[in-house]
């Protein structure tokens, strides 16, 4: 089970974005990324082309490495580990490890 999961919301923890938080827009478990709304942005230059004849700059997200961000706490908003646990049933979720609150509904 994945610890960070495509819509959570999470806090950077190091870089030119620390502090920030966003939403997670994608997840690349090959490559151990994740797309945050709003964080390392970049600016890349497009040419001309039928679909975009004007061509130009575009900013737009680029992936983070997921060692530097973590889990926002549901609570506080502050970043948190997350621990997965098994319930009675057999079912795992995700647990915050600040607040003990479960992420997973």
């Amino acid at each position: 089970m994945e610890r960070i999961k495509k819509g959570d919301n999470v806090v950077i923890t190091a870089g030119k974005n620390k502090g920030s938080k966003g939403e997670v827009l994608a997840v690349y478990p090959s490559a151990d990324k994740v797309l945050v709304a709003g964080v390392n942005i970049i600016t890349k230059h497009i040419k001309p082309s039928q679909t975009n004849p004007q061509g130009g700059r575009v900013r737009k997200e680029a992936p983070i490495h997921v060692s530097n961000v973590m889990m926002a706490d549901p609570q506080t908003g502050g970043p948190t580990r997350v621990r997965i646990n098994t319930l009675a049933d057999g079912k795992r979720v995700r647990v915050a490890v600040k607040s003990g609150e479960q992420i997973d509904t």
